[in-house]
Protein backbone atom coordinates (compact mmCIF):
# COMPACT_ATOMS: atom_id res chain seq x y z
CA UNK A 1 0.00 0.00 0.00
CA UNK A 2 1.27 3.28 -0.87
CA UNK A 3 1.46 5.82 1.86
CA UNK A 4 1.91 9.78 1.37
CA UNK A 5 4.61 11.59 3.91
CA UNK A 6 3.50 14.66 6.04
CA UNK A 7 5.98 17.05 7.24
CA UNK A 8 7.41 16.50 10.22
CA UNK A 9 6.15 17.91 13.53
CA UNK A 10 8.08 19.96 15.76
CA UNK A 11 8.66 16.46 17.83
CA UNK A 12 10.28 14.96 14.76
CA UNK A 13 7.56 12.45 13.82
CA UNK A 14 5.93 11.35 10.80
CA UNK A 15 2.11 11.44 9.88
CA UNK A 16 0.81 9.34 6.79
CA UNK A 17 -3.09 9.07 5.46
CA UNK A 18 -4.37 6.41 2.97
CA UNK A 19 -4.07 7.24 -0.78
CA UNK A 20 -7.85 6.06 -0.99
CA UNK A 21 -8.85 8.82 1.96
CA UNK A 22 -6.97 11.40 0.55
CA UNK A 23 -8.82 10.87 -3.35
CA UNK A 24 -12.26 10.83 -1.35
CA UNK A 25 -11.45 14.00 0.13
CA UNK A 26 -10.87 15.96 -3.04
CA UNK A 27 -13.91 14.60 -4.34
CA UNK A 28 -15.75 15.88 -2.17
CA UNK A 29 -14.41 18.90 -2.02
CA UNK A 30 -14.89 18.80 -5.67
CA UNK A 31 -18.70 18.01 -5.78
CA UNK A 32 -19.37 20.81 -2.88
CA UNK A 33 -17.90 23.36 -5.09
CA UNK A 34 -19.17 22.26 -8.36
CA UNK A 35 -22.66 22.34 -6.57
CA UNK A 36 -21.96 25.68 -5.16
CA UNK A 37 -21.28 27.10 -8.54
CA UNK A 38 -24.32 25.30 -9.15
CA UNK A 39 -26.95 27.17 -6.95
CA UNK A 40 -24.65 30.61 -7.34
CA UNK A 41 -25.76 30.58 -11.48
CA UNK A 42 -29.18 29.54 -10.82
CA UNK A 43 -29.59 32.04 -8.06
CA UNK A 44 -28.25 35.10 -10.04
CA UNK A 45 -30.22 33.93 -13.38
CA UNK A 46 -33.30 34.19 -11.49
CA UNK A 47 -34.41 30.51 -11.45
CA UNK A 48 -35.48 28.94 -8.40
CA UNK A 49 -33.09 27.22 -6.66
CA UNK A 50 -35.03 23.38 -6.40
CA UNK A 51 -36.64 23.95 -10.02
CA UNK A 52 -34.57 21.04 -11.35
CA UNK A 53 -36.26 18.63 -8.90
CA UNK A 54 -38.70 16.75 -10.50
CA UNK A 55 -42.37 17.20 -9.03
CA UNK A 56 -45.29 14.91 -9.31
CA UNK A 57 -46.65 15.83 -12.64
CA UNK A 58 -50.44 16.11 -13.02
CA UNK A 59 -52.51 13.52 -15.09
CA UNK A 60 -52.87 15.15 -19.12
CA UNK A 61 -56.54 16.97 -19.10
CA UNK A 62 -56.62 17.94 -15.46
CA UNK A 63 -57.15 21.19 -14.09
CA UNK A 64 -55.48 22.62 -11.07
CA UNK A 65 -57.21 24.06 -8.64
CA UNK A 66 -56.69 26.81 -6.40
CA UNK A 67 -58.24 27.85 -2.81
CA UNK A 68 -57.24 31.11 -3.56
CA UNK A 69 -59.69 33.18 -5.51
CA UNK A 70 -57.90 34.97 -8.74
CA UNK A 71 -56.52 38.73 -7.90
CA UNK A 72 -58.42 40.83 -10.13
CA UNK A 73 -57.46 44.51 -8.91
CA UNK A 74 -60.45 47.14 -10.11
CA UNK A 75 -59.81 50.64 -11.52
CA UNK A 76 -61.77 52.19 -8.61
CA UNK A 77 -61.66 51.26 -4.96
CA UNK A 78 -64.85 52.50 -3.16
CA UNK A 79 -64.81 52.78 0.61
CA UNK A 80 -65.76 54.87 3.50
CA UNK A 81 -63.03 56.84 5.50
CA UNK A 82 -63.29 56.76 9.39
CA UNK A 83 -61.21 59.22 10.94
CA UNK A 84 -59.84 58.70 14.36
CA UNK A 85 -62.02 59.79 17.28
CA UNK A 86 -59.27 60.44 20.57
CA UNK A 87 -62.80 61.64 22.39
CA UNK A 88 -64.01 58.94 24.69
CA UNK A 89 -67.75 58.49 26.16
CA UNK A 90 -68.01 56.85 29.21
CA UNK A 91 -71.39 55.56 29.91
CA UNK A 92 -73.34 57.56 32.58
CA UNK A 93 -76.21 54.85 33.13
CA UNK A 94 -79.90 55.63 33.26
CA UNK A 95 -81.21 58.67 35.67
CA UNK A 96 -83.07 56.90 38.63
CA UNK A 97 -83.38 60.38 40.40
CA UNK A 98 -85.96 63.11 39.77
CA UNK A 99 -85.23 66.38 38.32
CA UNK A 100 -87.13 70.01 39.09
CA UNK A 101 -86.88 71.91 35.76
CA UNK A 102 -88.07 75.69 35.74
CA UNK A 103 -89.76 76.68 32.86
CA UNK A 104 -88.19 79.07 30.77
CA UNK A 105 -89.78 81.46 28.05
CA UNK A 106 -90.11 79.84 24.92
CA UNK A 107 -90.80 76.06 26.48
CA UNK A 108 -93.60 73.69 25.94
CA UNK A 109 -94.50 70.43 27.45
CA UNK A 110 -93.12 68.53 24.77
CA UNK A 111 -90.24 69.64 24.07
CA UNK A 112 -89.19 69.70 27.57
CA UNK A 113 -90.29 65.60 28.01
CA UNK A 114 -88.05 65.43 24.98
CA UNK A 115 -84.93 66.72 25.94
CA UNK A 116 -85.53 64.17 28.83
CA UNK A 117 -86.33 61.56 26.79
CA UNK A 118 -89.90 60.36 28.49
CA UNK A 119 -93.03 60.77 27.46
CA UNK A 120 -95.26 64.13 27.81
CA UNK A 121 -98.16 62.29 29.53
CA UNK A 122 -95.13 61.17 32.32
CA UNK A 123 -94.45 64.80 32.95
CA UNK A 124 -98.50 65.50 32.96
CA UNK A 125 -99.09 62.64 35.48
CA UNK A 126 -95.63 64.07 37.61
CA UNK A 127 -97.06 67.88 37.88
CA UNK A 128 -101.09 67.14 38.36
CA UNK A 129 -101.75 69.19 41.20
CA UNK A 130 -99.68 71.84 39.44
CA UNK A 131 -100.74 71.66 35.30
CA UNK A 132 -104.20 69.59 36.19
CA UNK A 133 -103.65 67.45 32.83
CA UNK A 134 -103.57 70.78 30.73
CA UNK A 135 -100.32 71.16 28.95
CA UNK A 136 -101.24 74.86 28.51
CA UNK A 137 -101.13 76.16 32.19
CA UNK A 138 -97.51 75.67 31.95
CA UNK A 139 -95.80 79.23 32.29
CA UNK A 140 -92.49 80.98 32.60
CA UNK A 141 -90.74 80.18 36.24
CA UNK A 142 -93.50 77.19 36.90
CA UNK A 143 -91.38 74.60 38.75
CA UNK A 144 -91.98 70.81 37.32
CA UNK A 145 -90.88 67.38 38.48
CA UNK A 146 -89.42 65.21 35.98
CA UNK A 147 -89.48 61.78 36.52
CA UNK A 148 -86.53 59.38 35.40
CA UNK A 149 -88.81 57.10 33.51
CA UNK A 150 -92.23 56.41 32.15
CA UNK A 151 -95.01 56.39 34.44
CA UNK A 152 -96.48 57.94 37.24
CA UNK A 153 -94.46 59.44 39.69
CA UNK A 154 -96.51 58.78 43.15
CA UNK A 155 -96.53 60.62 46.28
CA UNK A 156 -97.08 57.85 48.90
CA UNK A 157 -100.24 58.66 51.58
CA UNK A 158 -100.78 57.08 54.81
CA UNK A 159 -103.03 54.44 54.26
CA UNK A 160 -101.82 53.17 51.08
CA UNK A 161 -100.96 49.82 49.97
CA UNK A 162 -98.20 48.03 47.27
CA UNK A 163 -101.17 46.41 45.90
CA UNK A 164 -104.10 48.65 45.76
CA UNK A 165 -101.52 51.78 44.39
CA UNK A 166 -99.82 49.13 41.85
CA UNK A 167 -103.62 47.95 40.46
CA UNK A 168 -104.65 51.53 40.27
CA UNK A 169 -102.07 52.69 37.81
CA UNK A 170 -102.15 49.38 35.95
CA UNK A 171 -98.46 48.00 37.30
CA UNK A 172 -97.08 45.31 39.14
CA UNK A 173 -96.14 45.26 42.95
CA UNK A 174 -93.13 44.20 41.44
CA UNK A 175 -92.43 46.61 39.56
CA UNK A 176 -92.19 49.14 42.01
CA UNK A 177 -89.99 47.14 44.62
CA UNK A 178 -87.91 46.34 41.92
CA UNK A 179 -87.16 49.78 40.48
CA UNK A 180 -83.61 50.93 41.82
CA UNK A 181 -85.16 54.47 42.42
CA UNK A 182 -87.40 53.96 44.83
CA UNK A 183 -84.63 52.10 47.20
CA UNK A 184 -87.43 49.77 48.95
CA UNK A 185 -86.03 46.41 50.43
CA UNK A 186 -88.04 43.39 48.89
CA UNK A 187 -88.58 41.50 52.11
CA UNK A 188 -89.90 44.10 53.93
CA UNK A 189 -90.87 47.65 52.12
CA UNK A 190 -91.52 50.48 54.76
CA UNK A 191 -92.37 53.45 52.89
CA UNK A 192 -93.18 56.64 54.64
CA UNK A 193 -96.44 58.80 54.46
CA UNK A 194 -94.67 62.02 51.39
CA UNK A 195 -92.48 59.83 50.08
CA UNK A 196 -91.96 60.07 45.51
CA UNK A 197 -92.12 56.43 44.37
CA UNK A 198 -92.08 56.14 40.74
CA UNK A 199 -94.52 53.56 39.19
CA UNK A 200 -92.71 52.07 36.01
CA UNK A 201 -94.91 52.15 33.20
CA UNK A 202 -97.95 53.12 35.32
CA UNK A 203 -100.41 54.90 33.79
CA UNK A 204 -103.89 56.62 34.11
CA UNK A 205 -106.70 58.31 31.70
CA UNK A 206 -105.67 62.37 30.92
CA UNK A 207 -108.61 64.89 31.19
CA UNK A 208 -107.15 67.80 29.49
CA UNK A 209 -109.42 70.99 29.48
CA UNK A 210 -110.82 71.98 25.99
CA UNK A 211 -112.88 74.88 25.13
CA UNK A 212 -116.29 73.07 24.77
CA UNK A 213 -118.19 73.43 21.33
CA UNK A 214 -121.27 72.33 19.98
CA UNK A 215 -120.43 71.68 16.28
CA UNK A 216 -122.64 72.64 13.28
CA UNK A 217 -124.17 70.34 10.99
CA UNK A 218 -124.66 70.74 7.18
CA UNK A 219 -128.00 72.44 7.96
CA UNK A 220 -126.00 75.84 8.67
CA UNK A 221 -126.65 75.85 12.15
CA UNK A 222 -123.55 76.78 13.72
CA UNK A 223 -121.33 76.02 16.72
CA UNK A 224 -121.68 78.03 20.21
CA UNK A 225 -118.62 78.56 22.62
CA UNK A 226 -119.36 81.08 25.37
CA UNK A 227 -117.34 83.87 25.87
CA UNK A 228 -116.94 87.51 25.32
CA UNK A 229 -116.34 86.51 21.16
CA UNK A 230 -119.21 84.54 20.91
CA UNK A 231 -121.69 85.12 17.95
CA UNK A 232 -124.68 82.86 16.43
CA UNK A 233 -124.28 83.73 12.93
CA UNK A 234 -126.64 81.94 9.91
CA UNK A 235 -125.71 81.23 6.91
CA UNK A 236 -122.26 81.28 5.39
CA UNK A 237 -119.24 80.45 3.80
CA UNK A 238 -119.37 76.04 3.71
CA UNK A 239 -115.72 74.94 3.55
CA UNK A 240 -114.12 72.71 0.94
CA UNK A 241 -112.75 69.59 3.14
CA UNK A 242 -109.37 70.65 2.56
CA UNK A 243 -107.20 72.57 4.68
CA UNK A 244 -104.30 75.25 4.01
CA UNK A 245 -101.39 75.77 6.16
CA UNK A 246 -102.51 78.18 8.79
CA UNK A 247 -99.87 79.90 9.88
CA UNK A 248 -96.16 81.12 7.60
CA UNK A 249 -93.97 78.77 7.82
CA UNK A 250 -95.57 75.11 5.87
CA UNK A 251 -94.72 72.69 8.08
CA UNK A 252 -92.50 74.13 11.47
CA UNK A 253 -93.77 72.90 14.83
CA UNK A 254 -92.67 75.21 17.75
CA UNK A 255 -94.06 73.53 21.28
CA UNK A 256 -96.39 70.87 21.20
CA UNK A 257 -97.11 68.74 18.62
CA UNK A 258 -99.88 66.74 18.43
CA UNK A 259 -100.82 63.84 21.20
CA UNK A 260 -102.82 62.36 23.83
CA UNK A 261 -102.67 65.10 26.51
CA UNK A 262 -102.36 68.36 23.47
CA UNK A 263 -105.28 66.99 20.84
CA UNK A 264 -103.51 70.35 18.41
CA UNK A 265 -100.60 71.10 16.73
CA UNK A 266 -98.26 74.32 18.19
CA UNK A 267 -97.65 75.95 14.32
CA UNK A 268 -94.18 78.01 14.14
CA UNK A 269 -94.88 81.60 13.93
CA UNK A 270 -93.41 84.90 15.34
CA UNK A 271 -95.00 88.09 17.00
CA UNK A 272 -97.23 89.90 14.40
CA UNK A 273 -97.13 87.26 11.95
CA UNK A 274 -100.64 86.92 9.61
CA UNK A 275 -102.40 83.69 10.71
CA UNK A 276 -104.92 82.08 7.89
CA UNK A 277 -107.61 80.66 7.64
CA UNK A 278 -107.53 77.02 7.05
CA UNK A 279 -110.62 76.27 5.29
CA UNK A 280 -113.48 78.51 4.09
CA UNK A 281 -116.41 79.08 6.57
CA UNK A 282 -118.25 81.16 8.93
CA UNK A 283 -116.30 83.00 11.87
CA UNK A 284 -118.25 81.85 15.63
CA UNK A 285 -115.91 83.38 18.18
CA UNK A 286 -113.25 86.14 17.62
CA UNK A 287 -112.48 87.15 21.20
CA UNK A 288 -110.30 86.38 24.88
CA UNK A 289 -111.63 83.00 26.48
CA UNK A 290 -110.45 81.30 29.51
CA UNK A 291 -108.36 78.17 29.89
CA UNK A 292 -105.56 78.97 28.66
CA UNK A 293 -106.50 79.63 24.85
CA UNK A 294 -105.84 83.60 25.25
CA UNK A 295 -107.24 85.05 22.08
CA UNK A 296 -108.76 82.70 19.96
CA UNK A 297 -110.27 82.54 16.52
CA UNK A 298 -113.21 79.69 15.69
CA UNK A 299 -114.37 79.03 12.48
CA UNK A 300 -117.25 77.04 11.62
CA UNK A 301 -117.12 75.53 8.10
CA UNK A 302 -120.36 74.04 8.52
CA UNK A 303 -120.00 70.81 6.86
CA UNK A 304 -118.84 68.84 10.30
CA UNK A 305 -115.55 70.91 10.82
CA UNK A 306 -114.54 73.26 13.42
CA UNK A 307 -111.08 74.91 13.62
CA UNK A 308 -109.67 77.22 16.88
CA UNK A 309 -107.15 79.24 16.38
CA UNK A 310 -105.49 80.51 19.98
CA UNK A 311 -102.71 82.97 21.62
CA UNK A 312 -103.27 85.25 19.32
CA UNK A 313 -101.80 88.69 19.10
CA UNK A 314 -105.22 90.73 17.71
CA UNK A 315 -107.73 90.04 15.13
CA UNK A 316 -108.51 90.82 11.14
CA UNK A 317 -111.81 89.15 11.51
CA UNK A 318 -115.09 89.70 13.40
CA UNK A 319 -117.36 87.27 15.14
CA UNK A 320 -120.06 86.32 12.43
CA UNK A 321 -117.95 87.51 9.08
CA UNK A 322 -117.77 84.31 6.28
CA UNK A 323 -113.71 84.00 5.24
CA UNK A 324 -112.73 81.93 2.24
CA UNK A 325 -109.57 79.78 2.57
CA UNK A 326 -106.39 81.88 3.00
CA UNK A 327 -107.80 84.72 4.58
CA UNK A 328 -106.04 86.46 7.06
CA UNK A 329 -107.91 86.13 10.42
CA UNK A 330 -105.06 87.51 12.74
CA UNK A 331 -101.68 87.91 14.01
CA UNK A 332 -99.52 85.79 16.13
CA UNK A 333 -98.79 86.29 19.69
CA UNK A 334 -98.28 84.05 22.81
CA UNK A 335 -102.06 85.11 24.89
CA UNK A 336 -102.95 83.04 27.35
CA UNK A 337 -100.60 80.08 29.09
CA UNK A 338 -97.81 80.75 26.74
CA UNK A 339 -94.04 80.70 27.10
CA UNK A 340 -93.62 82.10 23.29
CA UNK A 341 -95.72 82.98 20.31
CA UNK A 342 -96.37 80.42 18.43
CA UNK A 343 -100.07 79.20 17.13
CA UNK A 344 -102.41 76.60 19.01
CA UNK A 345 -104.41 75.19 15.83
CA UNK A 346 -106.93 72.54 16.49
CA UNK A 347 -109.47 70.42 13.86
CA UNK A 348 -112.65 69.15 15.22
CA UNK A 349 -114.91 67.41 13.68
CA UNK A 350 -118.70 66.48 14.59
CA UNK A 351 -117.74 67.46 18.00
CA UNK A 352 -114.27 65.42 18.16
CA UNK A 353 -110.76 65.76 17.55
CA UNK A 354 -109.03 65.20 14.42
CA UNK A 355 -105.56 65.16 13.90
CA UNK A 356 -104.44 68.27 11.63
CA UNK A 357 -101.68 66.21 10.16
CA UNK A 358 -103.75 63.80 8.73
CA UNK A 359 -106.17 66.92 6.57
CA UNK A 360 -103.31 69.95 6.46
CA UNK A 361 -101.74 69.92 2.85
Amino acid sequence: MVFFKKKEKKSGEVSSYPAWLVVITWIIASLMVGLMSFFLYRYFSGQPLLGFINMPSQPAGSTVVSSLPEFAPSNTYESIERSANPDTVLPVGSRKNVVEYTVAIGDSLFGIAKQYEVEPESVLWANSATLNDDPHLISVGVKLNIPPVDGILYQWKQWDKLDEVAAKYHASVEDILLYPGNGLDMTNPVIEPGTLLMIPDGYRPLTPWVVPVSAGNDAGVTAQIAGPGSCTPSGGYVGTYSFVWPAPYFGKISGNDYWSGHQAIDAQCFQGDSIFASDSGVVIYAGPISGGYGNLVAIDHQNGYLTLYAHLNGFNIACGQSVSQGTVIGFCGSTGNSTGAHLHFEVRQNGGFVNPWHVLQ
